[in-house]
């Protein structure tokens, strides 16, 4: 099916052609307070679509970003393997450009400092750019310069024009959430000082479509790129990939390494000739993405339904914004699960949005001990299941969904 009535956010194509439609869904990341949940929630269509001109696959539905980030519940500093991602690419950074105290290292989408603590400890300066007000305000007072507002090309002149440019830019997971996509990638060319470098991270789509990582699609992330809709989209404002890394964090990423001059490395050439040969510039390759997602749904209903019927208790851990796509669009709720666990203390004592699961702190799993627990933040299973060692040590055991399913 072609959709009219929707224009790419990359090139700006006005025929997109449909992937996926989740039907309408809760903001994922909406979570609510418990006088919130007789109160209506609000839905918004979730259909995920391909642009054949730039190949860039998007979903259709623009949430005002001020709804979505002003206030906000995710704390990159509450997972490990982000932090030490974080830890291992600012070292290396500060090592192979000999960064020092007259650089600059600024992050878009800064969270509360969980990257630029580890430049600020070797003496460099940092700045940061978190729109989310209560997260900024954290970063502040762990000493992280935040400036509390959106990234674009006028925030970039007004920084250039007081005298800053960077050595270094981080954008980690921040170019699927941005609406006015070209206003800030042409922001990060001019806030880019001549001979620095910019490094980005997005989940790959190639890990999504062959993962079946569908709950990875909710209204936060507009965009979900490959090598070759970002070279599109870099280089429509003098910016290129200079080289590329494939990362295993949040199931499967791309670290690009971004600059002004263009000088492609033989990994760069390899890897967009292999997605030409791959098939991930033509809509034939995303077809299926949809039936493998109901045979998944299936799955998961039976196992679930099995061990329910044998009296097991099941509850759910994560309350990730993956995880409430996939209990809304699976249909699981409070007929299945008891609550779900999560390890930041922003979210405890709050409801999932849809489906109005208590939140509770991971240690109610060794109090209560339920059978099995539905890990929703399925890309982050090897910390949590040694972080877990003791509920599985008594018996419990974890239900992986993604990207096969599994009993752990």
């Amino acid at each position: 099916m072609t959709l009219l009535n929707a224009r790419c956010r990359s090139c700006g194509r006005q025929e997109l052609d449909l992937i996926l439609s989740l039907g309408k869904t809760p903001l994922a990341n909406a979570l609510l307070t418990r006088e919130q949940l007789s109160q209506p929630e609000q839905a918004y269509p979730l259909d995920l679509v391909f642009c054949q001109e730039c190949s860039l696959v998007q979903i259709t539905e623009t949430v005002p970003p001020e709804i979505l980030f002003r206030d906000y519940f995710y704390f990159s500093s509450f997972a490990d393997t982000t932090l030490q991602n974080a830890r291992q690419i600012a070292e290396r950074l500060v090592k192979e450009r000999k960064l020092g105290a007259n650089s600059l290292v600024v992050e878009v989408a800064s969270n509360d400092g969980y990257l630029l603590q580890y430049y600020k400890d070797q003496g460099l300066p940092v700045l940061g750019i978190e729109p989310a007000l209560n997260i900024a305000k954290v970063a502040e007072e762990r000493g992280i310069p935040t400036l509390p507002e959106f990234f674009d090309q006028a925030l970039a002149q007004r920084l250039r024009v007081q005298g800053k440019q960077a050595d270094v830019i981080h954008a980690n997971n921040v170019l699927a959430h941005v609406a006015n996509l070209n206003s800030v990638i042409a922001g990060l060319s001019i806030l880019l000082k001549p001979g620095g470098v910019l490094v980005t991270e997005s989940p790959y789509v190639r890990d999504m479509v062959e993962g079946v990582e569908f709950d990875t699609i909710y209204h936060e992330h507009l965009c979900y790129y490959s090598l070759t809709a970002q070279q599109h989209l870099f280089a429509r404002h003098g910016l290129y990939v200079q080289d590329v890394e494939h990362l295993p964090i949040h199931g499967g990423s791309l670290r690009l390494f971004v600059e002004h001059e263009e000088c492609p490395s033989p990994e760069v050439q390899r890897l967009l000739a292999e997605e030409q040969s791959l098939g991930l510039d033509r809509f034939a390759y995303y077809a299926r993405f949809g039936e493998r997602v109901e045979a998944l749904r299936d799955e998961l209903l039976i196992l679930l339904a099995s061990l329910k019927s044998q009296g097991r208790r099941i509850v759910a851990y994560g309350a990730s914004a993956k995880g409430a796509t996939l209990l809304n669009y699976f249909g699981i709720g409070r007929e299945t699960l008891e609550y779900v666990v999560d390890r930041s203390t922003a979210k405890q004592m709050h409801y999932t949005p849809g489906t109005h699961l208590p939140i509770l702190s991971p240690e109610k799993l060794l109090e209560d001990q339920p059978d099995y627990a539905l890990l929703l933040t399925w890309n982050f299973a090897d910390e949590i299941l040694t972080q877990q060692a003791g509920f599985r040590r008594n018996g419990g055991q974890f239900i992986i969904p993604i990207p096969e399913l599994r009993v752990v």
